[in-house]
């Protein structure tokens, strides 16, 4: 073989090395950008008390952006912070909201709160990790951010310090953070669409911002991103071992088929009968919490805005899943024994369910997902609709956590899936283990 041209292999070292200088001149610039930000001046004196209208519409603000679910503790006081929020990167501890000068947002001013939602900064200029959601909060309207702002000026102040984050490193760096946000933010508002009527507008504001329905329904990549496009298209949540389905897939939770008072009935009371008496859907697991906290206390007006938003994100056009290989016969026959003896008397012996009771499971969309997580997250905790006001009562099911071995969780599951029309794959006890 001949040596190479020493003038081509300089001029392709060359080329290189410029490539490199490059990168890290952009890197440097994208890093300057997001860590320029100064800090806001705070505020010296309590601004005048504010037009109780504005308060009570950051209330329902805050309810529809679900606020205290995240900065409310397990028996805390409200808005206090403490929850921590597991992650692939650490432990992110939610913050104080109320107004205690030392430790909530009692030196904070309307701009300083606007800021940390339109541009994911704190009001010292610190960047906000994406925990906080402000990827979606960016397009909140600054009408919308000072009744949120005035809101919580209004709680009662409580001195509880907020809590360090427990992330590894690299992720705590403000450099990580920093490449984080030059990869995926960018601060914008909501623009409304003008070839949509009004009420479209205001379900895609609340969905894409406020609502922050891609917090959860998106899948992400190994760094903690979302690629352009694919927000709604269903991910695993981290840290919880739900997972939420797409909300454009026919065979997961596509909504385009669904007629909008259903999705009605499901965000406001937990459940959706689809006029059949059967259950058509039920809400448990994360999304059981975001009804109870959120959802059933919006307007019919603003849910049937939501209904109509979530339709129109369409239906993947794309083949059902292929049908899964045959269990083997031996996890069959155990699982066709636990569902006699554990679920005939609910959801019937051919998976029918119960009228205005419990769901069907012949045909259930929400167990024959590809991932059987949430079948199984049910099974082994309990699944369990939320008490609301148009359904005061929900029926559930009990854990079987202590009842049931792995093997036997994961043999019902199977048999679940692969009866009565089903053709989902076989669920084994290594996967139960894992999320015991």
């Amino acid at each position: 073989m001949n040596a190479a041209n020493p003038a081509v292999v300089r001029r392709l070292l060359a080329v290189a090395l410029g490539a490199a200088l490059l990168l890290l001149v952009t890197l440097a610039v994208l890093l300057a950008r997001q860590l320029s930000a100064e800090a806001l001046p705070p505020l010296t004196a309590a601004p005048a008390p504010a037009d109780p209208a504005l308060v009570a519409r950051g209330a329902y603000l805050a309810r529809a952006g679900n606020c205290a679910a995240c900065h409310t503790t397990r028996g805390g006081p409200p808005y206090a912070g403490g929850r921590g929020i597991e992650t692939p990167f650490g432990t992110v501890f939610a913050g104080n909201l109320t107004p205690d000068p030392e430790h909530g947002l009692g030196r904070w001013s309307a701009e300083a709160f606007w800021r940390a939602l339109h541009h994911g900064q704190s009001r010292d200029g610190r960047l906000l990790y994406p925990a906080f959601p402000y990827t979606s909060f960016t397009q909140i309207g600054r009408e919308d951010s000072d009744a949120l702002h005035a809101f919580l000026r209004s709680l009662p102040p409580v001195a509880q310090p907020n809590r360090p984050h427990a992330l590894r490193f690299p992720y705590r760096t403000r450099a990580a953070l920093a490449v984080w946000r030059a990869l995926y933010f960018e601060p914008g508002g909501f623009q409304p669409d003008p070839a949509q009527p009004a009420d479209w507008n205001r379900g895609a504001y609340l969905v894409r911002g406020l609502a922050h329905c891609a917090a959860c329904h998106a899948p992400r990549d190994a760094l903690g991103g979302v690629a352009a496009g694919r927000e709604f298209d269903g991910g695993l949540m981290a840290g919880q071992g739900w997972y939420a389905p797409s909300l454009r897939n026919r065979f997961e939770a596509g909504l385009a088929d669904w007629a909008a008072q259903d999705i009605v009935d499901l965000l406001k009371t937990g459940v959706a009968h689809g006029g059949t008496g059967a259950a058509k859907g039920a809400a448990m697991g994360p999304m059981a919490e975001v009804v109870f906290h959120s959802t059933q206390h919006l307007s019919d007006a603003d849910l049937r805005a939501m209904a109509r938003y979530l339709r129109s994100l369409g239906l993947d056009a794309g083949a059902p899943p292929p049908a899964a290989p045959r269990a083997a016969s031996a996890q069959l026959a155990l699982g066709q024994r636990v569902y006699e003896a554990q679920c005939t008397d609910c959801h019937g012996a051919q998976g029918e369910g119960a009228r205005q009771a419990y769901p069907p499971l012949a045909g259930n969309r929400a167990l024959t997902l590809a991932s059987a997580v949430n079948p199984v997250q049910a099974v082994l905790n309990g699944g369990f609709a939320p008490a609301t006001a148009g359904n005061p009562r929900p029926y559930g099911m009990p854990p079987y956590r202590t009842l049931l071995s792995d093997a036997e969780i994961a043999a019902v599951i199977t048999y679940a899936r692969q009866s009565w029309g089903n053709q989902a794959a076989a669920v084994s006890p290594l996967e139960v283990q894992r999320l015991r």
